[in-house]
């Protein structure tokens, strides 16, 4: 039997077919909202941020600011908010539901339970830790309008999502699991094409579980990083020439990147749990950027969660050992530094940039052949 979803029930807000007709036919204003904001709308509504059944008011806001858990003491630390400024503040107060439009289609019905003002530094040193603007989190957060709107919401109609065939809901991968026969299921996060070390970590992970479930975040990222479509191609080469074809599940995670670090590696394991992992794997400086956080503070944070319903198993640095002939780590392998050879992002990246493949020690050819058959794979 799969692992309970996170607070125990499986959220589904996605109206029927009466429920739509009803809706549509009522006179409501309309509220344009963003496509990160629509992608967040759709997550709740399948149930990807379940227990969440839409966006928080300023009770919840405050308790996930304030101690990472709703106010029913379940975890919870990172935010969903829907922002709005304050002329919509005026046509809306005085209405008990709104549609959000998306491109001027109506996608959802939200319930309009609160609007209120909030403190964009007070969140951006509790999520982020820092109110840096040059943090990408942190500038975001400031670009955000002054009043926030909370409700439950329900869809009426999606959006158009990217890359369909890997996009599958809660509800599609747990009955995949279970129809594989997995109880054990290792989640793992990535923004990244795959070298050798996330390999190596992958399939040491998978030894103990019964499958893999390879999610990669798709959605706005910084510059630089992997473009979207490079990375779901080189995991797809990487599946298919090196992986058992029964012990690994590739589906994306249709969310933007906060980079809040420690926080956010909990928020990625709660997602996981409602996709139905059971483990959860978190790496060195997992969802930071520059230098905010310390390498293993997404470790640490794990210590205050002993009731997340999720395993999470920890990976420190690892690197190629030329004496060992092997991937390594520090709790395995004996030998000096100069017998190392680090899984360096920003080397990898020069390489490929250079048109060049990267060494087999570091990266697979056939992952190389895939990220190297594009012009530019990388975000600008």
């Amino acid at each position: 039997m799969l692992i309970a979803p996170h607070g125990g029930e499986l959220i589904e807000r996605i109206a029927t077919g009466k429920e739509r007709e009803e809706l549509l036919s009522r006179d409501y204003p309309q509220l344009e909202i963003s496509y990160e904001r629509a992608k967040d709308v759709v997550n709740i509504a399948k149930g990807l941020y379940s227990p969440l059944t839409g966006f928080l008011n300023k009770r919840e806001l405050q308790s996930v600011l304030d101690e990472g858990r709703l106010s029913s003491g379940l975890p919870w630390t990172i935010p969903v908010v829907l922002d709005i400024d304050g002329q919509d503040r005026e046509r809306l107060i005085s209405s008990d539901g709104v549609f959000l439009t998306y491109q001027g289609r109506k996608v959802a019905f939200m319930e309009i339970e609160s609007i209120y003002s909030w403190d964009k530094e007070e969140f951006a040193l509790k999520v982020y830790r820092t109110n840096d603007r040059a943090h990408p989190g942190v500038a975001r957060t400031y670009a955000m309008k002054d009043y926030l709107v909370g409700g439950d919401i329900l869809l009426l109609d999606g959006i158009e999502e990217p890359f369909p065939e890997f996009n599958l809901s809660p509800k599609e991968t747990r009955v995949l699991f279970e129809s594989m026969g997995w109880e054990k299921v290792v989640g793992f996060q990535t923004r990244n094409v795959p070298h050798i070390g996330h390999e190596y970590v992958q399939k040491a992970a998978l030894t103990v579980v019964d499958g893999l479930f390879i999610n990669p975040v798709i959605g706005k990222k910084k510059k630089g990083d992997f473009r979207d479509e490079v990375i779901l191609q080189a995991y797809k080469a990487l599946i298919k020439n090196y992986y058992p074809k029964d012990r690994v599940v590739l589906s994306i995670l249709p969310m933007e990147m906060r980079y809040a670090g420690p926080r956010e590696a909990i928020h990625h394991a709660i997602i996981r749990k409602n996709f139905g992992c059971t483990h959860f794997i978190v790496g060195r400086d997992h969802a930071g950027v520059g230098n905010y956080y310390g390498p293993y503070e997404a470790h640490e944070i794990f210590k205050d969660f002993p009731d997340l319903g999720i395993q999470p198993i920890f990976f420190r640095s690892f690197f190629y050992c030329k004496k060992c002939n092997s991937v390594a780590n520090d709790k395995t392998c004996p030998h000096p530094e100069e017998d190392h050879v680090n899984f360096s992002g920003t080397k990898i990246r020069g390489l490929l940039q250079k048109g060049e493949k990267p060494p087999e020690l570091l990266m697979r050819p056939e992952v190389a052949e895939v990220i190297l058959s594009y012009e530019n794979p990388f975000v600008e």
